[in-house]
């Protein structure tokens, strides 16, 4: 009797749980990958003159994107360029107010979400200038990194350093270097008009490189830390 009790027992506890491999089989394909949203408002590359000035340093910016059906929420993330510092904001609209500061460039990017999927999709990063006082010239925006790429490694000898710079007035006149072995760098490896320069790697080295960017007017602006490992 114990073994006829004990075979009904592994045959409830086999349908148990191959009903409930079912079940997780249907939510799994019932789950909706969110989609990547296409940024509208604030251009890329311009500067905002459009918003509610709140202060002397700060105004209220709509941002505006296009998603679609599948998207639940949004979190649109907008980094300082000229602190690093990125602060996160949600909605589950497809446009949110947001005061910000004025005469500061920004990357913004929005992240699409759906209820239930942990996946997230983010959008492209734009950046744009936060229309401030009244001023004849505005700051570069600055460098981004073309190669080495952020933490990449390379081999030894002759390393071609090159980024990407761009300023509202296209008014830039030269990029200073600056490379070390240290986690901020002070060596200067020269200035230059073009967007490359060469330098030389030992191996073994990791090295901290940034650029610095200067306009006609003298203002100028600095870029992030990039790094690359020598082998």
């Amino acid at each position: 009797m114990r073994l006829v009790k004990k075979i009904i027992f592994i045959l409830i506890l086999s349908l148990g749980i191959s009903c409930s491999d079912d079940e997780n089989d249907k939510i799994v394909e019932q789950l909706i990958d969110p989609t990547a949203v296409t940024l509208n408002f604030p251009l890329n590359n311009t500067e905002c003159n459009e918003g509610v000035i709140i202060s002397e340093s700060r105004s209220e910016v709509v941002f505006k994107w296009t998603g679609s059906a599948n998207n639940d929420s949004y979190t649109v993330s907008l980094k300082n360029l000229g602190t690093g510092v990125i602060k996160d904001y949600n909605t589950t609209f497809e446009e949110l107010p947001i005061s910000i500061l004025r005469g500061v460039p920004y990357f913004w990017w929005v992240v699409s979400k759906v209820t239930g999927n942990p996946e997230t999709v983010e959008s492209t990063i734009w950046k744009f200038y936060n229309a401030g006082l009244p001023k004849e010239s505005h700051p570069p925006f600055p460098a981004e990194v073309i190669s080495p790429m952020m933490g990449s490694a390379i081999e030894s000898g002759t390393v071609r350093l090159q980024w990407n710079g761009s300023d509202i007035d296209d008014d830039i006149t030269s990029y200073t270097i600056l490379i070390d072995t240290v986690e901020i760098p002070i060596l200067s490896a020269g200035n230059t008009t073009t967007n490359s320069m060469n330098v030389e790697a030992e191996s073994g080295e990791v090295y901290y490189w940034k650029v610095i960017s200067t306009d006609a007017n003298g203002n100028s602006s600095d870029s992030e830390i990039f790094q690359f490992k020598v082998n």
